[in-house]
């Protein structure tokens, strides 16, 4: 560990509550964004804390809108449960402003209405370098192993939206 991080203890930090969108375009395919701040490449869908007494949906909508420019969505499905990540051990103390040790996140299916045009990565606060459309099955070597796990059950949970719209 880092001399920065050495002191924490994984076990006194709580999980940062949020929540994850998975994105889909009329083809069905999912939205990603490549991550402004990573040292390595890292792509993830969008994703971010829940303020205050909002609820995951509002969440999402308010993140969509900071990340990527629009609300333009529909909701399609929620996962059932919460779901936990750990930061990996060099990353405690650091990453999520040192206060948390993973995320315990809320995940939505949702379908994005509008034409690509709309999406910018480009906003007030960016958080993405760059974006795609990618199909389902792309995404588990797309994102940094430490959310793995977590994908994979967003992806089987979602899976059957991930088709064109009909």
């Amino acid at each position: 560990m880092t001399r920065y991080n050495m002191h924490i203890k994984r076990e006194d930090l709580p999980y940062r509550p949020c929540v994850g969108v998975m994105l889909l375009n009329a083809e069905g395919l999912v939205f990603v964004g490549k991550r402004i701040d990573q040292t390595v490449e890292g792509w993830q869908m969008p994703q971010g804390g829940i303020d205050g007494d909002e609820t995951p949906e509002q969440a999402a909508f308010r993140e969509l809108e900071e990340e990527i420019g629009t609300r333009n969505v529909k909701l399609l499905r929620d996962y059932p449960e919460w779901l936990c990540y750990e930061l990996p051990s060099h990353l405690l103390g650091v990453a999520l402003r040192g206060r948390y040790r993973g995320q315990r996140q809320k995940w939505l299916a949702m379908r994005f209405l509008g034409r690509d045009s709309e999406i910018t990565v480009d906003t007030a606060e960016p958080e993405f370098a760059e974006w795609k459309w990618l199909a389902i099955e792309a995404l588990p070597r797309m994102i940094v192993p430490f959310k793995r796990d977590t994908y994979m059950k967003v992806i089987t949970a979602f899976r059957d939206l991930a088709g064109p719209e009909t």
